[in-house]
């Protein structure tokens, strides 16, 4: 599903539980809070984090080519086995989703880049195939076509977060940040 009007309305919760609902995740609410995550050193992002940071990849069977036609399930298998395995899911499967204000049709300046969502995992649910836009990689875009995920999720707790990640190698894989 895309929303290709997203640049020009902001918008509702409503759009967004829907977008997503192809997706298989349930809109719980908006945070209206700070949201804890993980500790990392002034100046380190996710993804220039090391072992040293609570930093963890993805298995190497779970490195996904951006051109393989088991993209999708390679994608949605690891996410899946990190985020159960680094305890991503509360008791009900919910956790935090970072939304970017442009994909959400919001570009003021004067609010912070990411907008979190409290979401909830459906029994039937596919992040990649699905092709919802509030998931795709901005980055991706600049070499191919294909719908690529990049969006990074955390836990309720602020114990761990994960990104879903493009590397310019061509290749998307996890990581979690779990000191």
């Amino acid at each position: 599903m895309s929303c290709g009007y997203c640049a020009a309305v902001i918008l509702t919760d409503a759009e967004i539980d829907d977008l997503l609902a192809s997706a298989g995740l349930r809109l719980v609410e908006r945070v209206q809070r700070e949201v804890r995550l993980p500790p990392l050193p002034k100046y380190v992002s996710p993804a220039s984090a090391g072992p040293e940071h609570g930093r963890f990849d993805s298995h190497p069977d779970e490195v996904a080519d951006l051109g393989a036609s088991d993209f999708a399930d390679k994608v949605n298998a690891g996410w899946h086995r990190m985020a159960a395995e680094f305890g991503l899911f509360d008791e009900k499967r919910e956790f935090l989703l970072a939304l970017g204000r442009a994909r959400l049709g919001d570009d003021s300046d004067d609010e912070p880049y990411e907008v979190w969502f409290r979401v909830q995992l459906l029994d039937e649910w596919d992040l990649v195939g699905s092709e919802v836009d509030l998931l795709r990689s901005g980055f991706a875009t600049l070499f191919t076509d294909r719908f690529v995920p990049e969006f990074t999720v955390a836990s309720l707790d602020g114990q761990m977060m994960m990104s879903t990640t493009v590397w310019g190698d061509g290749t998307l894989s996890t990581i979690v940040i779990r000191p």
